[in-house]
């Protein structure tokens, strides 16, 4: 009886925290739906009163939608492709190779992870300007193609590889980028899938980073081409649900491509006891 208490009490929590989380999402849906005046009202209604869809077909009139969704998924894949393979490249370096410092090299990542983002915002700003990489997408990328919870999170992983199918491979002649490619990437594809889906959305929804290193509004990503939508006299509500209802398709795509591997991927990057 304790037992089917202390169930329904956690369903009941996760319940709570579930639509507390969702509804925000839900409402934003709906209201892409609607005309600015019905979004302006006092008398607020979940459910569109008069459905509409300007808001999506005056999309591009409004601003270079197009343009800026293009700019943040390619900058998204390609960060996403260079941090995956990094990750994975250093991952397996401290996972599999002995060598003196390595524990230090890899507590020193581990500390990285625990200083807060902004407070390397000025000196890498600084940085990157006197190297002139301003309104340059390499800015963009750089910063974000070595990640140490990525290094972390394919350390952990790989450290689990049976060492005797490396030396099997090697006895077989086979080099070490072979067995990094060949061998250790394709038993690697669930935290691969994993980290994918954290990078792919931590690329996807940065708004700062962008906003201080791109001034040049055609190669400007789409969180801050959002802000357009905030005019002096008003917001169009309106087009700014509606833009950011379509924004989310890309991560429900990776989410929807790598969830078999996600779960499974998560949980082989805990901390072994």
């Amino acid at each position: 009886m304790t037992k089917r208490v202390q169930t329904i009490a956690l369903e009941a929590v996760l319940l709570i925290i579930g639509v507390t989380t969702v509804f925000p999402f839900v409402w934003m849906l709906f209201s892409a739906f609607k005309p600015n005046s019905e979004i302006r009202a006092l008398n607020q209604t979940l459910l569109p009163q008069e459905w509409t869809l300007d808001n999506f077909l005056n999309l591009q009139d409004k601003f270079d939608f197009i343009r800026f969704f293009t700019n943040s998924l390619g900058i998204a894949l390609i960060v996403t492709g260079v941090t995956i393979y990094t990750s994975c490249l250093c991952g397996f370096v401290l996972a599999k190779y002995r060598f003196p410092g390595r524990n230090a090299i890899f507590g020193f990542i581990l500390g990285t992870m625990m200083i807060p983002w902004a407070v390397t915002i000025i000196p890498r700003y600084t940085m990157f300007a006197a190297w002139g990489l301003r309104d340059n997408y390499l800015s963009l990328i750089l910063p974000a193609a070595m990640s140490g919870f990525g290094i972390f999170m394919m350390r952990q992983s790989m450290d689990d590889i049976p060492d005797a199918v490396l030396e099997a491979a090697r006895i077989d002649g086979a080099s070490e980028i072979y067995i990094f490619h060949r061998i250790v990437l394709p038993m690697s594809r669930n935290p691969i899938s994993a980290l994918a889906i954290f990078q792919f959305l931590w690329a996807w929804e940065d708004y700062l980073w962008p906003y201080l290193m791109i001034d040049n509004e055609k190669m400007q990503v789409l969180a801050v081409g959002l802000t357009t939508f905030n005019g002096r006299y008003g917001t169009d509500y309106g087009g700014l649900f509606a833009a950011t209802t379509i924004s989310v398709i890309p991560v429900l795509v990776v989410y929807l491509i790598f969830q078999k591997r996600f779960i499974a991927g998560a949980a082989a990057a805990a901390v072994k006891g």
